[in-house]
């Protein structure tokens, strides 16, 4: 055995420290929760200098696969994390990889797929998994997290296949518990032994294709090939197994149980539910229950010899998923359980349950109940457990508040005649949960106030969506819509040509309406694409985005708007780094070269100018094309400053020209504030000082970044002076 120091750790924390033993060259991610912690704690250990690991942060989990498939077919170690919709957003390219047969492995945190929205653990991700090649590991305990992470690179590197890791998001990824990791990155990195190429990428001399376009018979037999290396991994895992036990002492299964050997009524269960079952079961043991419980640490190949071996003296075996193969009545994992203990002509009689979704808590009375209903004959072969029915009765009464209608909002204000606008009604109702200080609610109110249109509302995933729709509450009077970061434009584009479509029919009453997009918090790189696509086909609609210059509403990771030098829990400060690594994006621009008509910028530092920005967004979405109106936007908690001062932060942040007040309409760029000719310009570094975030850049050591920052800004807000001069 390798000398091993304890760790109280939680299993994203073991999974970074084995990936940091382990001496990845390159990690490609994307924050997503509940995994997001397995990189923000590399990058911590990146800035102490304790890995070398290139981290590249994509713009999306889709781009993070890609990085990953180019990063392996190069020859590197490459390692990911993903969860839920990111893991099914990047899913078209697992099967790409599996397929080429490049291994990886990626630490799948799993948590319920959307939607609705929810970010609680459950293993609706994980299953889609399945069918794309991939082995895939299931940790139930924060130990078998570090130690799958380990075994994982070697298998997939005998097998060259990509390997996943998949563990339980929150009850796993976020609890601690007592465990154990080598001493030395050496006793990892001997285990493992040297990466070995067969066919170099790299090799100038020897060049070779990769991903050819195959038809019959050549992809089928690409596919047998697949399935051999499948069960070349089904056949190298007890070998794997064994050979970690003599380093580490810890020994594993593919399948293990509890007091199986001698069960009437056994339990399976995927992930932390295992260790809750365990508990139950000895409790009923000692009750004269004979009972048992048992859990799959490999999803993939399918271990079906050595689960029948496990419940073969079972007389009721109760499956339970926290996962659902809607219309299968069961989820895939009673489904395969079933069809294993079939094809070894088992006796036994199979009940399942689908429990646990949205990150549901397991109790150890739930264990025991779902043990009862196994000889309760009233139960039937597939149900839901601990569901919470409704009454079924209509809602009767008035709504908490009016309907927003066309005449109440028509005030004649202009969009900036500052005594009309108070009469404005509030499409957003009083209460939501944002921080004390958050620039949303500012920011929204304000473009509410210069449009005096009906309005239809789409929020991405954001801060935003999450403080203002706490099921069953909302904090909206007008009609409101929720999609994932990556496709909010083209989703509120079709609602919008719908619309259109029905008003020209007369099936809904004419009038216009305008459609807004709501996005921040990073939802602007990742939905860049689908934003982009939107405004050159020129539907009718108004993109808003409110900047506060990262992913805030995952623990604030850097964003490709987060400021040079800026720290984040994706761009820490050390001794090797000096916070976010590269320039924030210029979005405006980038939408201004798409053609469209209304390009804007605002702050709440001078709301008469964006009131009147946003009238004339609403004009020409209503009108024209696609508009887009970007505001900066204050984070008080991840900025790291104080709620009162947020108004001096963003006009700081407007005088030092870092975020310039600017419209392009119809391609003509007008400057609507010029710090310098008003004489309040001030240095980059005055603005900076303000904020926690990057109040470390005021040293010395830093004042090269500063510099760099400071050029850039300058260059950014010259060209527009330029560009405003030349009308």
């Amino acid at each position: 055995m390798k000398e091993q120091v304890m760790e109280y750790a939680s299993g994203n924390e073991m999974a970074a420290i084995a990936i940091k033993q382990i001496g990845y060259d390159l990690m490609g991610y994307y924050p997503i929760t509940p995994s997001t912690q397995i990189a923000e704690n590399l990058d911590m250990m990146r800035a102490n200098g304790d890995t070398d690991l290139v981290m590249v942060a994509a713009e999306g989990e889709h781009s993070a696969a890609g990085i990953c498939y180019g990063a392996s077919v190069a020859g590197g170690r490459v390692v990911n994390a993903t969860s839920a919709n990111g893991l099914l957003y990047a899913i078209e390219q697992l099967p790409v990889q599996s397929g080429t047969r490049y291994p990886m492995v990626m630490n799948v945190v799993c948590r319920t797929v959307s939607g609705p929205l929810s970010i609680k653990g459950d293993h609706s991700d994980i299953m889609y998994l399945l069918n794309t090649g991939w082995p895939i590991l299931f940790a139930s305990t924060v130990q078998q997290v570090y130690d799958f992470n380990i075994i994982a690179l070697k298998l997939a590197e005998q097998v060259r296949l990509p390997v996943v890791v998949a563990y339980d998001g929150f009850f796993t990824s976020h609890q601690k518990g007592r465990c154990f990791r080598f001493a030395k990155d050496e006793a990892v990195r001997d285990y493992i032994g040297s990466k070995q190429e067969e066919h170099p990428f790299l090799d100038l001399e020897h060049p070779i294709t990769v991903g050819s376009y195959m038809n019959e018979p050549d992809i089928i037999n690409n596919r047998y090939q697949l399935h051999l290396a499948m069960e070349e991994a089904d056949r190298i895992l007890p070998e794997l197994f064994a050979s970690y036990k003599e380093i580490s002492g810890r020994g594993y299964e593919k399948v293990e149980g509890i007091d199986c050997e001698d069960a009437e009524d056994i339990l399976v269960l995927l992930g932390s539910s295992y260790d809750t079952s365990m508990d139950a079961v000895q409790e009923m043991r000692k009750e004269g229950k004979k009972t048992g419980a048992a859990t799959l640490h490999v999803l993939r190949p399918f271990p079906g010899k050595e689960l029948f071996s496990v419940l073969k003296n079972g007389e009721n075996i109760m499956v339970a998923d926290r996962q659902d193969s809607y219309g299968a009545r069961g989820g895939n994992l009673s489904l395969e359980v079933r069809a294993a203990m079939q094809r070894f002509e088992s006796k036994a009689r199979i009940k399942s349950l689908v429990y646990g979704l949205g990150g549901k808590d397991f109790f150890k009375e739930d264990a025991k109940k779902m043990l009862h209903l196994l000889r309760d004959s009233s139960q039937p072969d597939f149900a839901y457990y601990g569901i919470t029915p409704g009454e079924g009765k209509k809602v009767e009464g008035e709504p908490p508040f009016a309907p927003i209608t066309r005449e109440s909002t028509n005030i004649g204000a202009n969009g900036g005649n500052l005594n009309a606008v108070t009469a404005m009604p509030g499409r957003i109702a009083p209460g939501h949960g944002a921080c004390p200080g958050c620039g949303i609610p500012v920011n929204l109110n304000l473009l509410l106030r210069g449009i005096e249109d009906p309005v239809v509302f789409l929020f991405q995933t954001g801060c935003a969506m999450i403080v203002t729709t706490a099921y069953p509450k909302t904090s909206f009077r007008i009609p409101y819509l929720h999609n994932l970061f990556q496709n909010g434009a083209a989703t509120l584009s079709g609602v919008a040509e719908i619309c259109y479509r029905k008003q020209q029919k007369g099936e809904i009453p004419p009038g216009d309406i305008i459609f807004i997009m709501v996005s921040g918090d990073g939802g602007m790189d990742i939905g860049m694409g689908s934003a982009l696509g939107t405004a050159l086909r020129g539907h009718r609609l108004l993109l808003f985005e409110y900047d506060n210059g990262g992913y805030m509403n995952t623990g604030y990771q850097l964003s490709y708007s987060t400021p040079l030098g800026a720290k984040s829990s994706t761009s820490h400060v050390g001794k090797e780094q000096y916070g976010k690594d590269f320039f924030h994006k210029d979005m405006p621009q980038i939408m201004a070269a798409t053609g469209i008509p209304y390009v804007a910028t605002v702050a709440e530092s001078n709301p008469v100018d964006f009131m009147k920005k946003a009238a004339k967004a609403a004009y020409y979405a209503k009108t024209t094309g696609t508009a887009y109106v970007k505001a900066i936007s204050a984070c008080p908690l991840n900025w790291n400053d104080k709620p009162a001062t947020e108004r001096k932060v963003i006009e700081a942040a407007v005088n030092c020209c870092y975020f310039p007040l600017y419209e392009v309409e119809q391609g003509v760029t007008r400057l609507s504030y010029d710090p310098e000719k008003m004489k309040k310009k001030i240095p980059v570094l005055d603005w900076l000082s303000m904020m926690g975030r990057t109040r470390h850049l005021q040293k010395e050591e830093y004042r090269e970044v500063v510099e760099r920052l400071q050029q850039e800004t300058n260059r950014r807000f010259y060209e527009l002076r330029k560009k405003a001069e030349k009308g």
